[in-house]
């Protein structure tokens, strides 16, 4: 009987969000209330979970992904996404144009949102096609590939952070096997598929090819904008290195840590990202405070989509209906891993948002960690490759992506969401083969 509440519940969630169009804060608060109540908790008790569970979601998370907004805007309103393509394209040269924008995608991804990405690149993705002469999606697909496996895959983004702290992962272990783990997946899913629907024609809108592209003399030089916006993946990767080469004792490791620290990272990147792209280009400080302003504004539903999830997780906890989901998983003979990544597919092609998807499927797989082997980073990589899989006609990321290259719903499948489950396959042979040796 629990276990069919919670089934109707998740059904209730994609009802409500796809079919009915409700918020998706305002369907996790009803949805909780309904799945607790069900399960035999008091009202009082089902209240004070989804406050625990909003509190401690969003208490780490609020830092982190504001932060990470905040420089993404920084990379994008200050020309150096643009930079970073622009150098890419020179250097690499019309042959392997698609090798310039995977690299692009990858730099640009890591810490900016995947829609302000996807926002910020296409119409370069347009420029690139249109004076190369390649079709549009044999430049596009590799670049869109790239920010979608960052989101899917890698801190600071939304899931990948939030589910690392539920399952109280380190997230520069996380970080690293991600990129490991994405490389594969980028390559196979980008470049590689790509290849294979040349034959597809995209046109683009012509009101999606207006977007605003700034003149070579005002953008910053290569070098700082890699630097700048890749600052957070670096200071964190030289922490988690320094902790398996270093004395734990050492003063450079303490150092290090500190540094490394997810929280100092971002606050460091962010006052670098201020000064480099900003203050020592020029910018009137007011001018720079604006950009940062405007990009938290951006992300407050989607502190409020995970804060709802946040709250379900602990009514699933709190009723001990997740123990109970996690006793009947551990007397199967599936991995954990093909578990979680399967939990998390079931609920994205329900529901349609990654985001939900993840931290849905990272409540109910939560003992699977506590009473398994298996790495908690490896779990985060898995349900991320899981919430990436089979996008279709229920996710905004399906018709962003429709829109923008002006396809019909028969293409964007044969490409997008091929793409995607690509993605979603490859990572969890990634993390099977990861989970082999460590």
């Amino acid at each position: 009987m629990a276990l069919a509440i919670v089934i109707f519940g998740i059904i209730l969630l994609f009802l409500l969000i796809a079919w009915g169009k409700l918020n998706a804060f305002i369907t996790f608060l009803l949805v909780s209330l309904f799945v607790g109540l069900a399960e035999g908790m008091g009202f009082k008790e089902v209240l004070s979970a989804i406050q625990s569970g909003i509190g401690d979601t969003l208490g780490y998370l609020v830092i982190i992904l504001g932060l990470g907004a905040m420089l993404g805007k920084l990379v994008a309103d200050s020309g150096a996404a643009q930079s970073i393509t622009t150098k890419l394209i020179d250097t690499f040269g019309k042959k392997n144009v698609q090798w310039a924008v995977v690299i692009t995608g990858f730099i640009v991804g890591i810490p900016m949102f995947y829609t302000v990405g996807f926002v910020i690149l296409v119409p370069l993705v347009f420029t690139i096609a249109a004076s190369t002469g390649l079709p549009l999606l044999y430049v596009g697909l590799p670049m869109l590939t790239s920010l979608s496996v960052t989101h899917g895959f890698l801190p600071p983004h939304p899931a990948p952070t939030a589910i690392t702290e539920i399952f109280k992962a380190d997230l520069g272990k996380t970080l690293l096997y991600g990129i490991v783990i994405a490389i594969p997946a980028i390559l196979v899913a980008g470049p590689f598929f790509a290849r294979t629907i040349k034959h597809i024609k995209a046109t683009p809108l012509k009101e999606f090819v207006s977007a605003k592209i700034l003149p070579k003399e005002e953008l910053p030089p290569m070098g700082i904008s890699v630097i700048t916006a890749l600052l957070p993946v670096i200071l964190i990767a030289v922490a988690t290195l320094a902790s398996f080469f270093l004395p734990e004792d050492s003063a450079l490791t303490k150092v290090l840590g500190f540094i490394g620290d997810p929280i100092i990272a971002m606050i460091l990147s962010v006052l670098v990202a201020i000064y480099t792209l900003g203050l020592g280009r020029g910018k009137k400080m007011k001018q720079v405070m604006e950009s940062v302003s405007s990009a938290v504004a951006g992300i407050t539903m989607v502190l409020l989509i995970i804060a709802g999830a946040g709250g379900l997780k602990q009514v699933l906890i709190d009723s001990g209906v997740s123990n109970y989901i996690g006793d009947l998983l551990k007397a199967s003979s599936w991995s954990p891993i093909v578990l979680a990544w399967g939990i998390a597919t079931l609920i994205r092609v329900c529901v349609g948002s990654a985001t939900v998807a993840g931290l849905t499927a990272a409540g109910i797989v939560l003992p699977l960690v506590q009473g398994s082997s298996v790495a908690p980073e490896l779990m985060v990589l898995a349900i991320g490759s899981g919430s990436l899989m089979l996008s279709h006609v229920n996710d905004g990321g399906f018709w962003l992506f429709k829109e923008y290259f002006n396809l019909s719903i028969k293409d964007t499948l044969r490409t997008w969401t091929v793409m995607e489950t690509m993605v979603g396959i490859m990572g969890l042979l990634g993390v099977l083969t990861l989970n082999a040796f460590l």
